[in-house]
């Protein structure tokens, strides 16, 4: 069978000719060539700066400034170096060697002022004096102290104790031989015959309320000054 052939061959072709050709080179094959005349010169591609406006036409320059009266140029004096510096030389104190401390016997030396062994710490203003925190603190505590002696002494004077006047003495020991009087009639007025619960228990708060009375008569009467204490 005969070989299958395209409709269309002869326009690929047609087309592929009229675009490709030209490309076979590098670059298009016509293209306009640079005239020698246009070379690059220096300084071409620099960005150019806008011209200098110039003075407009009938414009007057200002007239120079003359000095005035009490005008003084500066007047520059030449120095004289070389005397200058044999003045300073002659009038200047001379400087004092500075010390170095030796430590080996082949002579090796070092400054001495940085070696610490010039006592400088114990040369200075402050020391050995207490420093302000510790004084202000010291002063604190002591004033807090102060404060607390102050409030225990009040507290120990609203706690004092008190003695007890001869006339509150006697009062006091006839209002409790009154009460003795009252508590021990009515004592003497229960029955003999204490067969209840109530009466029991009645006849013993009697007692109890009579031994407590004797035992305070007898501390007033046994002694004669008294304190009381403010509670």
């Amino acid at each position: 069978p005969l070989r299958y052939i395209s409709k269309y061959r002869e326009f690929v072709k047609h087309e592929a000719m009229k675009n490709k050709s030209q490309w076979k080179t590098i670059g298009p094959a016509k293209v306009a060539v640079p005239s020698p005349n246009d070379f690059l010169q220096k300084h071409s591609k620099e960005p150019k700066l806008a011209p200098k406006k110039k003075e407009e036409d009938g414009k007057k320059l200002l007239p120079l400034s003359v000095p005035q009266r009490t005008y003084h140029p500066v007047i520059r004096i030449k120095k004289n170096f070389i005397n200058k510096n044999a003045v300073a030389v002659i009038r200047g104190v001379p400087k004092k060697p500075r010390p170095f401390c030796v430590d080996t016997r082949q002579g090796d030396k070092y400054p001495l002022e940085p070696s610490g062994l010039v006592p400088k710490y114990v040369k200075k203003k402050n020391y050995g004096v207490t420093p302000k925190y510790v004084t202000r603190r010291n002063e604190e505590i002591k004033r807090e102290e102060e404060e607390y002696e102050a409030s225990v002494l009040e507290q120990l004077k609203k706690k004092a104790m008190k003695i007890l006047s001869d006339e509150e003495r006697t009062n006091i020991l006839k209002a409790l031989k009154k009460n003795w009087e009252e508590i021990n009639h009515a004592y003497q007025g229960l029955p003999v015959l204490t067969d209840t619960r109530y009466k029991k228990i009645h006849k013993e708060e009697l007692e109890l309320k009579l031994k407590q009375l004797e035992h305070d008569i007898a501390a007033i009467e046994k002694h004669k000054n008294i304190y009381i204490a403010d509670v």
